[in-house]
């Protein structure tokens, strides 16, 4: 039984525990604070801090993990990632007071030199004092940084420095804060991550534990790739397939079937795109769909 790192709590965690209970392999706690849990039988899960992750799963302590990208870029450790689940969507990006003059990272130079702090660099506070300095080395621009482990947003109102590298979303609560972004630094996501040599190297032989994990992964992927889909069913006019078709592609094409005593008209299904769900329906209205049936589906497999 192959053992699964999971983020212990946070949106990261709720997110992950729902993704895996949709797939079939359902969280099965002894009790709120336990450390380990089965997934669906298949599967051990042992519950640690995000970014914790990818050190259990460097070292083996983990076959396989769930985390952040940017927990991932962070910590420095060689990992490969088996899958982009989708959710944890953000960016870390480097953001400067509003009234700074500071637009673009050639402004750094500039605004933030000898004048001020009689030396050469700008001040960077950060939560990712790796990914900052790792970033700054590859443009060649040279930086103070200065590790926080949390509210970065006011280090700039306080003098303690010039810019901030730090997660957004939206970018709203930099706004709040009165900053603006100036560079994305990465993108990141929640992450199915193992440790480099796991997955065989093409027209190799794979071992129990990669057939295990690339089970894993097709599982997670089915249910993700469900989740922006919808399966509309629909009774059409005979004489107007050829433009039913137009609107319901589906995934090689839709399926029709005759209807018993249907006269003119056939039964088409086809999987389509929810967030145009909206638009097929008043189509195939207007095509002279009758008795159309929209439903949510659990998993697609390619």
């Amino acid at each position: 039984m192959l053992r699964i790192a999971l983020p212990n709590k946070g949106r990261l965690a709720d997110d992950a525990r729902e993704l895996f209970d949709d797939a079939g392999l359902e969280v099965r706690v002894r009790g709120d604070r336990a450390l380990t849990a089965s997934l669906g039988g298949e599967f051990e899960a042992i519950f640690v801090r995000a970014q914790d992750i990818p050190e259990f799963v460097a070292d083996g302590a983990a076959d396989a993990g769930v985390t952040g990208w940017d927990l991932v870029c962070e910590s420095e450790r060689p990992l490969d990632a088996l899958l982009d689940l989708g959710f944890g969507r953000c960016r870390v990006v480097v953001a400067a007071r509003e009234d700074s003059g500071v637009h673009t990272l050639e402004d750094l130079g500039g605004v933030y030199g000898a004048a001020r702090h009689g030396g050469p660099v700008a001040r960077v506070a950060t939560v990712f004092p790796r990914v900052t300095r790792r970033f700054f080395a590859q443009i060649g621009c040279g930086v103070e940084v200065v590790p926080l482990s949390g509210a970065v947003e006011i280090a700039p109102h306080l003098g303690i420095a010039d810019v901030i590298v730090d997660l957004t979303s939206t970018g709203s609560t930099l706004k709040m804060n009165g900053l603006r972004e100036v560079a994305t630094v990465l993108e990141s996501s929640a992450r199915l991550v193992v440790a480099p040599g796991t997955m065989p190297a093409a027209g190799a032989t794979p071992s129990d534990k990669a057939r295990a994990l690339d089970e894993l992964v097709a599982a997670l992927a089915s249910v993700l790739r469900a989740r922006d889909r919808r399966y509309v069913m629909a009774n059409v006019p005979r004489a107007a397939l050829d433009r039913v078709k137009e609107v319901l592609p589906g995934i090689t094409g839709p399926t029709v079937i005759d209807i018993l005593n249907g006269g003119t008209h056939v039964a088409v299904h086809a999987v389509v795109a929810a967030a145009t769900i909206y638009r097929t329906i008043a189509q195939l209205k207007a095509l002279g769909g009758e008795g159309i049936l929209v439903t949510r589906i659990e998993r697609l497999m390619p």
